[in-house]
């Protein structure tokens, strides 16, 4: 088995995967907070994360992954109330929405999606454990983190503690014994909707607790969800790179300080995807709905475009870079039509494969994993003449472990159907090259290339082979 290499946040360096229990790895990525439809920047670290369970399987590893749904927030609750329903029923409508778009995507499901409301026993009881400790205090109804009390704070984020600022404003600031303070519960306010009592779970605890009815803070949620279903100490946390601080932070801080141990060995963050230079967010009102995107493009060519640049990296966003995606997919299927057809050769070409995997393995390298895949269909293409027996088991596995195994090969109709346009100018170049207008033909083979096409003659007339773009 390949050595598995991958960028650790904490440490600052690619480091060796070494599993906490042999054979087997644990992954847990930080999912949505379903107050709206998630957008193509959410799902980003859905495909990163799926697609490195599928490269770790093919490694021989037992992968679990988990892939929370936050659906008690404040951000829920304020838009619950702004179209005067009940913060459970929107969250129940935005998982259904969630789980649809992602579907989509044709990656199948995480192995567990807890929710955060369905984890408060193990909620409860975690923020309990840390009052008990002295790493946390009741205040109004409030539970908040010491967070001076962790020696280690700030050793994810790499900040200084006097330089942090946790982001939750001046709500509760009068009941913080220091304004770095966090709240792990909020207690319930007027005109909210009525959630839980922590002495409903706390039953072998003789003293009710001080602090009132109400709903996790979100960084607690994270560690008790982790925990239940991984244990401590398991080998991959994930999420985008806005959540290393504060919520990373606070995780690991928390787990840190109630069981002695770090949450995980390996902190992996994917870059944010971005639309004119900014992070898309939908604070910012800048986001591309996921199904929007896809029913535009494709699932096909929206995973080859998530995965087109390197995980770590912020990837712009806009049509001609989905375009670029749509034409490196058309590529791949006419590849696989030309094997069909028996027109290409991939005999003795393992070693394009072996470096498409070993790129996988030094810290998730799909940008180049792809480069290496498009070089085995290219070399396929100079080997053509040389009449070997055809197959495409060695492109369909690596396909496979990028998300796009079910890859249909191209039809006969396809690339009039892909560009229109496009396949008119081959169709009026043929005719100027029957006519020996070669200059004519020459100036129509610019043309085509310029929106993106090579032109390849053969004895059943032109085809149209995609253009991509390097990267």
């Amino acid at each position: 088995m390949r050595e598995i290499r991958l960028h650790d946040t904490r440490s600052g360096h690619v480091v060796p995967l070494k599993p906490r229990d042999p054979g087997r790895v644990g992954i847990y990525a930080c999912g949505p907070t379903v107050y709206s439809r998630i957008h193509i920047g959410n799902a980003r670290p859905y495909v990163v994360f799926s697609l490195l369970k599928r490269f770790l399987q093919h490694e021989g590893l037992q992968t679990t992954l988990v892939a929370n749904v936050t659906d008690v927030n404040d951000k829920i609750y304020d838009a619950a109330h702004e179209q005067g329903i009940s913060s459970g029923e929107l969250a129940c409508r935005m998982i259904g929405h969630y789980t649809a778009d992602t579907d989509a995507l044709g990656l199948g499901r995480p192995d567990h999606e807890p929710l955060a409301s369905q984890t408060m026993g193990a909620i409860v009881a975690y923020i309990n454990d840390l009052i008990d400790s002295g790493h946390a205090y009741a205040s109004g109804g409030d539970v908040f983190f010491r967070v001076r009390s962790d020696p280690a704070y700030g050793s994810l984020s790499h900040r200084r503690i006097d330089d942090m600022d946790q982001g939750e404003g001046v709500e509760g600031s009068e009941r913080k014994e220091d304004p770095l303070d966090f709240a792990l519960w909020k207690g319930r306010k007027e005109g909210e909707d009525s959630w839980w009592d922590p002495a409903s779970f706390l039953t072998d605890v003789p003293e009710k607790p001080v602090w009132a009815p109400g709903r996790p803070g979100w960084h607690i949620e994270c560690s008790a969800m982790a925990e239940s279903l991984l244990g401590v100490g398991f080998d991959i946390h994930g999420g985008g790179s806005d959540l290393v601080f504060p919520h990373h932070e606070n995780e690991a801080a928390q787990t840190r300080c109630a069981r002695g141990h770090e949450l995980a060995k390996i902190w992996m963050h994917n870059g944010m995807i971005q639309l004119t230079g900014e992070k898309m967010a939908k604070s910012a009102g800048n986001i591309a709905p996921l199904h929007e995107v896809v029913e535009r493009w494709g699932r096909d060519a929206v995973v080859m475009y998530l995965i087109g640049g390197h995980y770590r990296q912020p990837l712009a966003f806009s049509p001609s870079e989905l375009d670029d995606a749509e034409r490196r997919v058309y590529r791949i299927r006419d590849a696989l039509r030309r094997l069909r057809a028996g027109e290409l050769s991939p005999a003795e070409m393992t070693l394009h494969k072996e470096a498409f995997f070993d790129a996988l393995a030094d810290d998730f390298n799909t940008p180049k994993a792809l480069a290496c895949l498009f070089e085995w269909v290219r070399d396929a293409n100079r080997r053509a003449e040389e009449g070997d027996e055809a197959g495409d088991g060695d492109l369909r596995e690596m396909l496979g472990v990028v998300g796009l195994g079910d890859l249909d090969a191209l039809g006969a109709d396809d690339a009039r159907a892909s560009d229109p346009e496009a396949y008119e100018l081959a169709q009026e170049r043929e005719r100027a090259r029957q006519e020996r207008d070669f200059d004519r033909a020459d100036a129509l083979r610019e043309q085509i290339r310029a929106r993106g096409w090579e032109v390849r003659d053969g004895p059943d007339g032109p085809d149209l082979i995609a253009l991509v773009a390097e990267r």
